[in-house]
């Protein structure tokens, strides 16, 4: 036990001298610094998100959602390596004004499909009609 009126006097069973221990040695960091933004891959090396723009770029022309996001996936990647992707850029565009084209022309045509039930519905009169193809339209 230690003395609480002589805190240097120590323990009989304390070592004589503290264990060393051996230094680290500090950590290896590169001299170089980072590549610039815009600097392109060495000749050869695989450029990130390339392929997946192509991919999205391709698959905006029959699925635009899916396109949109793959499109921002490769274009995001490409920039985190400090390069262009013009694949990526173009899906985005392409993908992104085809849905706008797309909602356009589903809002025209359920205008335009509404706009004639109505006036079949105006000739009719109230009622259940039968059509030729088979169906019913139900007019109130």
């Amino acid at each position: 036990m230690t003395d609480p009126q002589n805190p240097s006097a120590v323990p009989p069973n304390a070592p004589e001298n503290p264990p060393a221990y051996s230094a680290a040695p500090p950590p290896a960091y590169s001299s170089a610094p980072p590549p610039a933004y815009n600097a392109q891959p060495a000749p050869g090396a695989p450029v990130p998100g390339k392929t997946l723009g192509i991919v999205a770029f391709v698959l905006s022309f029959f699925a635009q959602l899916i396109a949109l996001i793959l499109g921002i996936v490769a274009l995001v990647q490409s920039r985190k390596a400090g390069v262009k992707n013009g694949w990526a850029l173009a899906a985005i565009i392409i993908s992104a004004v085809l849905m706008v084209i797309g909602i356009i022309v589903i809002i025209l045509v359920a205008v335009a499909i509404g706009g004639s039930l109505a006036a079949a519905c105006a000739e009719l009169g109230p009622g259940v009609h039968p059509l030729e193809g088979g169906g019913t339209i139900t007019c109130s």
